[in-house]
């Protein structure tokens, strides 16, 4: 625990001050780190001091600090004026400072789309405001200011930050030390723009191809190796004195419903889920990890009324409460996920996710209504007094242990020694090269070192990548082709390729000796398998890259070469390059099975296939 006052003094906001503009206070060098705290505890004095804290609040504020909310803007003080007036349609209020004052909220989560994370200095500056009006409150609380920073397909900060293969990637992989090296670079990242808690690592085991919204963000089907993956990333993070936080307990791996549109079951009996869902939460808990998100599904085997589990005390309480030990700090999903809301509705949710033994709720649609109802279930008894400050405890000594009752603020010049530094940017590109998956190398077609020239065509599949993680992926690929000594050129044609565009890419490749073609979730009649077989057909060699799921060469017979990168972020298609130029050697190894189309009980290619040069 750290020795440093719990409230902070005068001087001390004077320095929060100059902080929020990015510098430090005059005629002092940038503060240094707090000790980072172990796992999961506390101490006496501790928590004697928090209850302190605590029972200072007002029922609203007490209230307030239950929830994690979003705001929109770049500046905690001046938003743009479009964003002021999101705020003010949304939540009642011009920008983050006024919600704090307002509803005094535990925390805040930054997302891409609301304008929070545009560069680093700017993140640090919006974090250091929030926490300076945070300090201006009656009863001043540091904020827990969160984001999903799962990297691969979700990375709510870009370039400049260090971006890192995802969690199948690092599946693939299969190196402990490598999630370890990634995650705790990334929690020294965030630390440095003032985010002291990551909505990762993902503990769901994918054993469901048709997961929508899953799949890559899970280490693989593998429970044992998904388990050890999620060990060593908790270690990570809370090594730079970020908190962690395991997703989505029970286990969102095998569902065919993606839970922000619609209420998925999960079919599981209790044995299977403590074979194939348990295993990676087991593997958190026991590394100490500080929070744990819950899902917004339907487990039938532990409640039978069918509640989702975010609303369930029998999953809730009763399994990761009392028979998985868990005495951190549980966060639901979001609360603006129809997951939650189709069947009590948005003032309902939030009382039964703490009934149910959550301690922080997440984002609701409409703050004000959910603070009420929470209001009015206490006043009312629905809800006890004792149970919320329990539950306030728990969120205070996790802030308590990531340092933010010590030092919450952050300066431009930790940002510099920190953020998307060269030594960073190197061990995520070595990370990378060990990823991508050679699936297919009939006839011996790659590398493509091996041709006689060097023009090659990158064609295929354009996907959105996330807010400033680079991209496009044809245009990424063919310059990183280009940097190898190939004559690379890119020609997109999307997620379903018109015939114009076919006839174009096919037309191109006839110039040229070889294709690389980018695919997407391919399905039996998706017109990406058009374009596949139309470049098959010119006789020339072609190299088909899956860029999110590594299922679709179930679906594409024809082709003689074909890898997996897992992703379409900058540093997985610059490995995936090097992989097909022969500039690095293919170690990757598939952490999910591929099954066969026209047999889906058969693997095409097991677990742990993986092709070498």
């Amino acid at each position: 625990m750290h020795s440093r006052r719990t409230v902070l003094t005068t001087a001390a906001a004077t320095a929060a001050a100059a902080c929020a503009t990015g510098a430090a206070p005059a005629g002092a060098a940038a503060a240094p780190r707090p000790p980072v705290p172990g796992p999961a505890g506390s101490t006496e004095a501790a928590e004697a001091r928090l209850r302190r804290i605590i029972s200072r609040m007002t029922p609203e504020e007490k209230v307030g600090q239950l929830f994690v909310m979003r705001v929109y803007g770049h500046s905690a003080t001046d938003p743009d004026p479009a964003d002021a007036a999101a705020n003010q349609q949304e939540i009642g209020v011009a920008n983050a400072a006024e919600l704090i004052g307002k509803y005094h909220v535990g925390g805040i989560i930054y997302f891409g789309w609301a304008h929070n994370t545009r560069e680093p200095h700017q993140i640090a500056d919006l974090s250091n405001g929030i926490q300076k009006a945070a300090a201006a409150q009656r009863v001043p609380v540091p904020l827990l200011i969160s984001t999903d920073q799962e990297h691969g397909i979700v990375a709510r900060i870009g370039a400049p930050a260090t971006l890192f293969p995802g969690a199948m990637a690092l599946g693939a992989a299969g190196s402990r030390d490598d999630a370890r090296t990634a995650a705790r670079i990334a929690g020294e990242e965030l630390y440095a723009m003032g985010i002291r808690q990551d909505y990762a690592p993902d503990a769901d085991v994918n054993v469901n191809a048709a997961n929508p919204v899953i799949g890559v963000r899970s280490f693989g089907a593998d429970p044992q190796a998904v388990a050890r993956l999620v060990t060593a990333q908790v270690k990570g993070y809370q090594d730079a004195g970020v908190a962690a936080c395991a997703k989505h307990f029970p286990g969102h791996g095998d569902t065919d419903t993606d839970s922000h549109v619609g209420l998925p079951y999960i079919h599981h009996t209790q044995e299977q889920w403590e074979r194939l869902d348990a295993p990676p939460f087991q593997a958190a808990i026991a590394a100490g990890i500080d929070s744990i998100m819950t899902a917004h599904i339907v487990v039938p085997a532990f409640d039978a009324s069918e509640d989702p589990a975010t609303l369930s005390r029998p999953i809730m309480t009763g399994i990761l409460r009392e028979r998985l030990g868990y005495t951190g700090v549980v966060v639901t999903d979001s609360l603006g996920m129809e997951g939650v809301r189709v069947k009590y509705g948005d003032a309902r949710a939030p009382v039964l996710a703490l009934k149910a033994g959550v301690d922080q709720l997440l984002n609701p649609p409409d703050l004000s209504v959910a603070h009420g109802a929470v209001l009015k279930a206490l006043q009312e008894g629905e809800l006890s007094w004792p149970d919320i400050d329990a539950k306030l405890l728990r969120i205070l000594l996790l802030k308590e242990r990531r340092g933010l009752f010590a030092d919450p603020y952050t300066t431009h010049e930790e940002v510099d020694r920190v953020v998307g530094i060269q030594r960073h940017l190197r061990s995520a590109d070595r990370i990378a090269d060990r990823t991508t998956t050679l699936l297919r190398n009939a006839g011996g077609m790659l590398p493509l070192s091996r041709l006689r020239e060097n023009k090659v065509l990158v064609t295929g599949v354009d996907a959105a990548s996330p807010t400033g993680t680079g991209g496009p992926p044809t245009t990424v690929l063919a310059h990183a082709f280009g940097e190898l000594g190939f004559a690379a050129t890119a020609l997109s044609t999307g997620l379903a390729p018109t015939q114009t565009l076919i006839d174009q890419a096919v037309a191109a490749l006839r110039e040229r000796d070889a294709a690389v073609v980018t695919t997407y979730n391919v399905t039996a009649d998706s017109p990406q398998r058009q374009l596949v077989d139309a470049l098959l057909a010119t006789g020339k060699p072609v190299v088909q890259l899956a860029v999110r799921n590594p299922y679709d060469i179930a679906q594409l017979d024809g082709v003689k070469a074909a890898l997996a990168s897992y992703s379409w972020t900058d540093v997985e298609l610059r490995a995936a390059a090097r992989v097909i130029a022969g500039r690095q050697k293919p170690s990757g190894r598939l952490p999910v099975p591929v099954m066969r189309a026209d047999a889906p009980d058969t693997a095409l290619y097991p677990i742990g296939h993986g092709l070498r040069y």
